[in-house]
């Protein structure tokens, strides 16, 4: 080694030491390395260092640390040579117009291996002792360097790691345990690709890279599913692709909630201190999930309690069947995000859409999906929970990929059905099913006296016979009206001949021929208009908010669909009256002229209709 030499490498390792004892980041090997070349530089009069690191990939060296922003033509990259030459032939150097260049083979180990290369001046060279000098002592210091990095580095995923166990262990929500493994691997790991592997059973934020883990799609992720299953690290090493994946079980003590994927491009194999403490984390968090996962459940046990009482609080609360089936049908689309609900009651072969259930089920589009289910609860007698329901639906409807139907049963016997569907394929999760089933349980007992309480009533308020109104119901609804309301018209209805009938026929045709009247009856008015029997064969109609002209109109209707459509054929006689509110006049008074002009149209030959209004009367 030259003198000059020999005192200008002194001085830089005096000075190394000096910058040794002062540098503080030597976990980050490339920014230790970039630091300590430009001292090198410096001190040594070399125009530029480079390090290049061997890729055992490309079976090449490649530029890891460089003291130059850009690569010029003078520099040489290391040739090929260094993979087949004699380990001992150590140093090489290249000469042109420009620069002269040496490279070094650094020791070549499992900490280290790669090439340190020097760029002087042209007319610099530096002796062979020299250069010698330097691949001992760096292939040591690197050496050295890269287990003091290593040290440093895994000191400070440790820390992060305890960092990350405190944190997710105060958490009580899945996602921020979730989002926390993202962070701290993202942290820990910046240049690897994540996934985590999980179930389809709860909504996570569209922000967390998560994959669906599919048993009947297995085999497109068969190390996922056997980490899931086996609950051990899976390896995936590819050289052709250039990467290895690494499969972690997120492992709590009571099972496997997921799966975390760990693409590492550049490598062919894990290094085992990585799998342990990739091993650790995912054992950490599976621990933490599998505590928020408790926690969440024992939550939703609660609200679940919470909406059963308060379910059947108000079901017990003795609501109409219609507002019992809306107030249930609102429950179920707050609680479950559910787009149709429907209620059916069984009638032998019959299927009847209670009221409350939501438009969809009155249209045709909807059939498909009644006989479906109603096929699979009448003979498997057990619900049905479908996340991708394939029902051959109208082209023309809407498809709902997500169905859930539970049966409606009384003390053993199987009374109806609920059906809930949803457009989107998996929306439903095995926990809104058993809280539908729950409620189903609990309410069909609720509904069942909300019936018999409506058919209590309408016995009370309807005909035996003809199933029209009362005459008492009438009475009360247009006393009501006239409260309320500005007009209105009442039609007083007596069948004509009706004793020949009974003597001709017999009382049972007789009885047959009123509810004939009846039917007609029911068939042209409104659904709030009022049809009644007013005793024997005599019915009446009260029309709420008509004029006497729309009412004259209606009697003349019915009479002519009597003759028409009556077997055998009767007539039937009509008389109209009506009343305005600035007359302030009683019901009777109503009745009264109604009955004076079916008098007169029986008188006049019957098969009419006669009018009574407040000062005239005529055949209308």
């Amino acid at each position: 080694m030259k003198a000059h030499e020999r005192e200008a490498y002194t001085a830089f390792k005096e000075k190394f030491f000096d910058w040794l004892l002062a540098y503080e980041d030597h976990d980050h090997f490339s920014k230790t390395m970039l630091s300590l070349f430009l001292l090198l530089k410096q001190e040594l009069m070399i125009k530029e260092v480079t390090l290049f690191l061997f890729d055992p990939f490309e079976k090449t060296f490649y530029p890891e640390v460089t003291t130059k922003e850009d690569l010029l033509a003078c520099d040489v990259l290391p040739n090929a040579e260094f993979q087949t030459a004699d380990p001992r032939q150590r140093i090489h150097i290249h000469e042109n117009e420009q620069c002269m260049i040496a490279q070094l083979l650094l020791q070549q180990s499992e900490e280290f291996s790669g090439v340190l290369q020097f760029v002087y001046d042209n007319g610099q060279r530096p002796s062979q002792v020299f250069l010698e000098q330097i691949v001992t002592d760096f292939s040591r210091l690197f050496s050295k360097m890269k287990k003091i990095a290593r040290g440093l580095s895994e000191e400070k995923r440790y820390e992060r790691l305890h960092h990350f166990t405190a944190k997710i262990h105060a958490s009580m929500k899945i996602e921020d345990v979730l989002e926390e493994i993202i962070d701290t691997l993202q942290e820990v790991y910046p240049s690897f690709t994540y996934y985590l592997f999980l179930s389809d059973d709860h909504p996570y934020h569209e922000r967390l890279p998560i994959k669906t883990l599919m048993f009947e799609q297995a085999d497109e992720n068969m190390a996922a599913m056997q980490a899931f299953l086996t609950g051990k690290i899976q390896l995936e090493d590819s050289i052709a692709l250039q990467r290895s994946i690494l499969y972690a079980p997120i492992k709590g003590a009571q099972g496997v909630y997921g799966v975390i994927e760990i693409i590492a491009s550049h490598i062919m194999e894990f290094p085992k201190s990585e799998i342990n403490f990739i091993s650790l984390l995912a054992n950490t968090a599976g621990s933490a999930l599998e505590n928020a996962k408790l926690y969440e459940q024992s939550r939703r046990l609660v609200a679940d309690l919470q909406l059963i009482n308060e379910t059947m609080h108000r079901l017990n609360a003795n609501l109409r069947l219609q507002d019992a089936l809306e107030f249930m049908v609102s429950q179920i689309k707050r609680s479950f995000g559910a787009e149709e609900i429907g209620f059916f009651m069984f009638d032998r072969e019959k299927k009847r859409l209670l009221p409350g259930s939501t438009p969809f089920f009155q249209s045709r589009q909807a059939k498909k999906y009644i006989e479906f289910v109603s096929k699979r609860i009448r003979t498997e007698r057990d619900m049905v929970f479908l996340g991708d329901a394939k029902v051959d639906a109208s082209p023309s409807a809407p498809i709902y990929r997500s169905l859930m139907a539970v049966p409606m049963v009384q003390n053993g016997m199987l009374k109806g059905m609920a059906i809930v569907l949803h457009r989107e394929p998996y929306h439903f999760t095995f926990e809104m099913f058993k809280l539908l089933q729950s409620l189903i349980h609990h309410s069909t007992l609720a509904f069942a006296n909300a019936m018999l309480r409506e058919e209590l009533e309408n016995l009370v308020i309807t005909d035996y016979l003809t199933k029209l109104y009362s005459r008492h119901y009438l009475d009360e609804q247009l006393q009501k009206s006239m409260e309320v309301d500005a007009f209105g018209t009442f039609i007083l209805i007596d069948i004509d001949n009706f004793k020949s009938i009974n003597d001709t026929y017999g009382h049972q045709t007789g009885d047959d021929i009123i509810v004939q009247v009846a039917n007609i009856i029911k068939q042209n008015i409104r659904e709030h208009d009022i049809g009644a029997r007013w005793g024997g064969e005599e019915l009446a109609i009260y029309l709420p908010k008509v004029p006497l002209t729309t009412g004259v109109a209606i009697a003349n209707r019915l009479a002519a669909k009597v003759r028409q459509e009556t077997n055998p054929p009767v007539t039937v006689s009509c008389g109209v009256s009506y009343w305005k509110k600035n007359r302030r006049e009683e019901a009777t008074e109503l009745f009264k002229r109604a009955d004076e002009a079916l008098y007169m149209a029986k008188r006049s030959g019957k098969n009419c209709v006669f009018v009574k209004d407040y000062q005239h009367q005529y055949k209308a």
